[in-house]
């Protein structure tokens, strides 16, 4: 795949409802969510998530009963792309990091789940292209349009040894940043000279450092109304943020944090 090494190539929502989820993101953010199992592996419920273009934007897994006994719970999480994941598996693990999920190959890849030494979990993956088409670039992370995740922003309890450890493992540049006052800095991350997300420090109120992952729409207010009316909530915002858009954090209805950006056209 064209994607530059330390992209993010995937995102996945593990939730305890399936269903629930498809009912809640789908008028959200205008996604459809396949019903079917679409997994390659027996007793695994995994569903595809397809934007309104036809490009598919990520997946959903349903945990089982075992998957929540063995501390599984509700949450978003990134997939970034590797030349080699055994090899970043054993660097991460080098540098403080944990193995959660040992590799795993199915047709599309091989990824492992592994978090930073901070706790925050995420998957590496060393995709296969489609085929016949070798030179597929993967768009689900695309800074400006609706229905793709627009923006990953990690908020980490050492600021300063996450941005090291992201730039050792995937090549991250750091240029930019907004001076938040006393809640520190808001820096600027950059994949292949394209901004990706930031980095900042965690907030004293939030429980743990966390990546999240902020999901585009065609109009916040109306995707605020959805998030209400599908028994989500809001947690931060909607703030206005450079160029103008508005941005938000929320909870959906099984537990999961997630963000939103987009206009406002009222």
């Amino acid at each position: 795949m064209t994607n530059p090494y330390g992209s993010f190539i995937w995102y996945e929502l593990m939730t305890p409802d399936a269903d629930g989820a498809a009912a809640f993101y789908g008028p959200v953010v205008g996604w459809a969510i396949d019903g079917s199992n679409t997994s390659q592996a027996e007793g695994i419920d995994y569903r595809h998530i397809t934007r309104s273009d036809g490009g598919s934007n990520g997946g959903i897994l349903n945990l089982t009963a075992e998957m929540q006994a063995g501390g599984a719970r509700a949450c978003w999480l990134g997939y970034i792309h590797v030349a080699d994941v055994d090899a970043a598996v054993a660097a991460i693990v080098e540098d403080g990091g944990k193995l959660l999920m040992p590799r795993m190959t199915i047709d599309v890849g091989s990824f492992a789940l592994v978090t930073d030494p901070q706790g925050v979990p995420f998957y590496v993956m060393t995709p296969v292209p489609p085929a016949g088409n070798p030179h597929a670039e993967n768009d689900v992370f695309s800074p400006m349009e609706a229905q793709h995740v627009r923006w990953n922003e990690l908020t980490a309890t050492d600021a300063d040894a996450a941005l090291a450890f992201y730039r050792t493992h995937f090549g991250w540049g750091q240029e930019g940043a907004m001076d938040m006052g006393p809640l520190g800095q808001y820096r600027f991350i950059q994949c292949g000279g394209t901004g990706i997300g930031a980095v900042m420090p965690k907030m004293p109120q939030a429980p743990m450092p966390a990546w999240t992952y902020y999901i585009g729409v065609d109009d916040i207010d109306r995707a605020i109304a959805a998030v209400e009316e599908h028994r989500g909530s809001i947690i931060n915002g909607p703030d206005q943020i450079p160029g103008g858009e508005y941005a938000l954090s929320g909870i959906d209805p099984q537990g999961a944090v997630f963000g939103l950006v987009g206009p406002r056209k009222g």
